[in-house]
Protein backbone atom coordinates (compact mmCIF):
# COMPACT_ATOMS: atom_id res chain seq x y z
CA UNK A 1 0.00 0.00 0.00
CA UNK A 2 0.78 3.59 -0.44
CA UNK A 3 0.26 4.84 2.70
CA UNK A 4 2.65 5.53 5.24
CA UNK A 5 1.55 3.39 8.64
CA UNK A 6 0.40 5.29 11.51
CA UNK A 7 3.61 4.81 13.68
CA UNK A 8 2.59 4.69 17.58
CA UNK A 9 4.97 4.79 20.29
CA UNK A 10 5.49 3.36 23.73
CA UNK A 11 7.97 4.59 25.94
CA UNK A 12 7.90 2.22 29.23
CA UNK A 13 10.56 0.23 30.81
CA UNK A 14 9.69 -3.54 30.51
CA UNK A 15 8.32 -3.95 34.26
CA UNK A 16 4.98 -6.22 34.11
CA UNK A 17 2.94 -3.18 36.32
CA UNK A 18 3.58 -1.29 32.97
CA UNK A 19 0.78 -3.80 31.40
CA UNK A 20 3.05 -3.60 27.81
CA UNK A 21 1.23 -6.29 26.78
CA UNK A 22 -2.25 -4.12 26.43
CA UNK A 23 -0.82 -2.57 23.42
CA UNK A 24 0.55 -5.28 21.83
CA UNK A 25 -3.07 -7.16 21.89
CA UNK A 26 -4.69 -4.01 20.91
CA UNK A 27 -2.60 -4.19 17.87
CA UNK A 28 -3.59 -7.72 16.64
CA UNK A 29 -7.38 -6.64 17.20
CA UNK A 30 -6.42 -3.41 14.94
CA UNK A 31 -5.37 -5.44 12.30
CA UNK A 32 -8.44 -8.20 12.55
CA UNK A 33 -10.33 -4.66 12.46
CA UNK A 34 -9.15 -2.96 10.48
CA UNK A 35 -6.79 -3.99 8.02
CA UNK A 36 -6.92 -1.22 5.60
CA UNK A 37 -5.18 1.26 8.67
CA UNK A 38 -2.17 0.13 8.80
CA UNK A 39 -0.35 0.43 11.85
CA UNK A 40 3.19 0.29 13.30
CA UNK A 41 4.00 0.09 17.03
CA UNK A 42 7.59 0.95 18.36
CA UNK A 43 7.96 -0.39 22.13
CA UNK A 44 11.33 1.37 23.70
CA UNK A 45 11.91 0.76 27.37
CA UNK A 46 14.46 0.29 29.81
CA UNK A 47 15.86 -2.79 30.54
CA UNK A 48 18.56 -3.84 32.96
CA UNK A 49 19.19 -7.91 32.21
CA UNK A 50 20.31 -7.91 35.65
CA UNK A 51 16.73 -7.99 36.88
CA UNK A 52 14.38 -10.96 36.64
CA UNK A 53 11.36 -9.44 35.71
CA UNK A 54 12.82 -7.39 32.93
CA UNK A 55 14.33 -10.62 31.60
CA UNK A 56 10.86 -13.02 31.76
CA UNK A 57 8.75 -9.51 30.60
CA UNK A 58 10.57 -8.68 27.75
CA UNK A 59 10.87 -12.49 26.59
CA UNK A 60 6.79 -13.07 27.01
CA UNK A 61 6.31 -9.58 24.86
CA UNK A 62 8.91 -10.55 22.01
CA UNK A 63 7.36 -14.09 21.98
CA UNK A 64 3.79 -12.12 21.64
CA UNK A 65 5.10 -9.82 19.26
CA UNK A 66 6.64 -12.72 17.21
CA UNK A 67 3.84 -14.86 17.03
CA UNK A 68 1.53 -11.90 16.06
CA UNK A 69 3.11 -11.34 13.03
CA UNK A 70 2.74 -7.65 13.56
CA UNK A 71 4.37 -4.68 12.67
CA UNK A 72 5.96 -4.17 16.08
CA UNK A 73 9.91 -2.97 17.21
CA UNK A 74 11.85 -3.35 20.62
CA UNK A 75 14.20 -1.16 21.19
CA UNK A 76 16.12 -1.26 24.99
CA UNK A 77 18.01 1.36 27.10
CA UNK A 78 17.50 4.08 23.89
CA UNK A 79 19.61 7.26 24.60
CA UNK A 80 17.79 10.43 25.42
CA UNK A 81 18.89 11.52 21.82
CA UNK A 82 17.03 8.53 20.20
CA UNK A 83 13.99 9.24 22.57
CA UNK A 84 13.75 12.24 21.21
CA UNK A 85 14.29 11.52 17.63
CA UNK A 86 11.23 8.64 18.42
CA UNK A 87 9.15 11.57 19.60
CA UNK A 88 9.86 13.12 16.64
CA UNK A 89 9.07 10.23 14.04
CA UNK A 90 5.85 8.99 15.99
CA UNK A 91 2.34 10.02 15.06
CA UNK A 92 0.80 9.34 18.54
CA UNK A 93 2.24 7.89 21.86
CA UNK A 94 0.71 4.52 23.92
CA UNK A 95 0.47 4.76 27.42
CA UNK A 96 -0.47 1.63 29.07
CA UNK A 97 0.03 1.52 32.89
CA UNK A 98 -2.25 2.07 35.25
CA UNK A 99 -2.66 3.72 38.65
CA UNK A 100 1.15 5.93 38.35
CA UNK A 101 1.20 8.66 39.58
CA UNK A 102 2.40 11.69 37.69
CA UNK A 103 4.16 9.76 34.71
CA UNK A 104 5.88 11.99 32.59
CA UNK A 105 5.64 10.17 29.34
CA UNK A 106 2.61 11.91 28.65
CA UNK A 107 3.61 15.23 28.89
CA UNK A 108 6.78 14.39 27.04
CA UNK A 109 5.05 12.92 24.22
CA UNK A 110 2.54 16.50 24.35
CA UNK A 111 5.19 18.92 24.75
CA UNK A 112 6.68 16.52 21.64
CA UNK A 113 3.58 17.44 19.89
CA UNK A 114 2.27 14.05 19.94
CA UNK A 115 -0.99 13.02 21.15
CA UNK A 116 -0.98 10.67 23.74
CA UNK A 117 -3.46 7.06 24.27
CA UNK A 118 -3.57 6.17 27.70
CA UNK A 119 -5.43 4.44 30.42
CA UNK A 120 -8.46 6.31 32.17
CA UNK A 121 -6.86 5.80 35.28
CA UNK A 122 -3.87 7.60 37.64
CA UNK A 123 -1.99 10.65 35.89
CA UNK A 124 -3.23 10.41 32.48
CA UNK A 125 -6.36 11.80 34.00
CA UNK A 126 -4.61 15.04 34.97
CA UNK A 127 -2.50 15.94 31.90
CA UNK A 128 -4.44 13.98 28.77
CA UNK A 129 -8.06 15.87 27.75
CA UNK A 130 -9.86 13.13 26.37
CA UNK A 131 -11.00 13.77 22.68
CA UNK A 132 -8.73 16.99 22.50
CA UNK A 133 -5.65 15.84 23.02
CA UNK A 134 -5.57 12.33 23.32
CA UNK A 135 -7.91 9.20 24.29
CA UNK A 136 -8.62 8.27 27.68
CA UNK A 137 -9.05 4.13 27.33
CA UNK A 138 -10.10 2.01 29.80
CA UNK A 139 -7.56 -0.08 30.30
CA UNK A 140 -8.69 -3.45 27.24
CA UNK A 141 -7.02 -4.10 24.18
CA UNK A 142 -10.99 -3.27 22.34
CA UNK A 143 -10.76 0.62 23.80
CA UNK A 144 -6.94 1.09 23.07
CA UNK A 145 -7.73 -1.07 19.33
CA UNK A 146 -10.75 1.77 18.91
CA UNK A 147 -8.10 4.60 19.67
CA UNK A 148 -5.87 3.07 17.01
CA UNK A 149 -8.34 3.21 14.66
CA UNK A 150 -9.53 7.25 15.35
CA UNK A 151 -6.04 8.00 15.32
CA UNK A 152 -5.10 6.48 11.86
CA UNK A 153 -8.63 7.64 10.37
CA UNK A 154 -7.40 10.56 10.17
CA UNK A 155 -4.10 12.66 9.71
CA UNK A 156 -5.31 16.21 9.84
CA UNK A 157 -7.57 15.96 12.80
CA UNK A 158 -4.39 13.69 14.41
CA UNK A 159 -2.09 16.45 13.83
CA UNK A 160 -4.20 19.22 14.76
CA UNK A 161 -4.52 17.41 18.51
CA UNK A 162 -0.66 16.87 18.66
CA UNK A 163 -1.11 20.77 18.11
CA UNK A 164 -3.70 21.05 20.88
CA UNK A 165 -1.36 18.59 23.35
CA UNK A 166 1.51 20.81 22.76
CA UNK A 167 0.24 23.96 23.60
CA UNK A 168 -1.57 22.41 26.64
CA UNK A 169 1.95 21.12 27.64
CA UNK A 170 2.99 25.10 27.52
CA UNK A 171 0.81 26.50 29.09
CA UNK A 172 -0.91 24.18 31.99
CA UNK A 173 2.58 22.34 32.64
CA UNK A 174 4.98 25.40 31.34
CA UNK A 175 4.21 28.07 33.41
CA UNK A 176 2.80 26.02 36.32
CA UNK A 177 6.28 24.18 36.94
CA UNK A 178 7.96 27.17 36.32
CA UNK A 179 5.86 28.81 39.00
CA UNK A 180 6.62 26.48 41.56
CA UNK A 181 9.83 26.10 41.07
CA UNK A 182 10.55 29.73 41.20
CA UNK A 183 7.92 29.79 44.41
CA UNK A 184 10.72 27.06 45.98
CA UNK A 185 13.42 29.21 45.14
CA UNK A 186 12.32 32.14 46.12
CA UNK A 187 11.44 30.82 50.07
CA UNK A 188 14.80 29.19 50.30
CA UNK A 189 16.02 32.70 49.85
CA UNK A 190 13.87 34.36 52.27
CA UNK A 191 14.77 31.58 54.47
CA UNK A 192 18.00 33.03 55.54
CA UNK A 193 16.92 36.35 56.72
Amino acid sequence: GGVRPLCLLSINRFERKKNLLLAVEAMALHAANEPAHRVRLVMAGGYDQRLDENVSYFADIAARVKASGLDIELRVNVTDAERRELLGSCDAVVYTPQHEHFGIVPLEAMAAGRPVIAVNSGGPLETVADGETGWLCEPSAAAFARAYASAAADGVALRAMGARARHAAETRFGMERFGAALEGHLRRATRGH
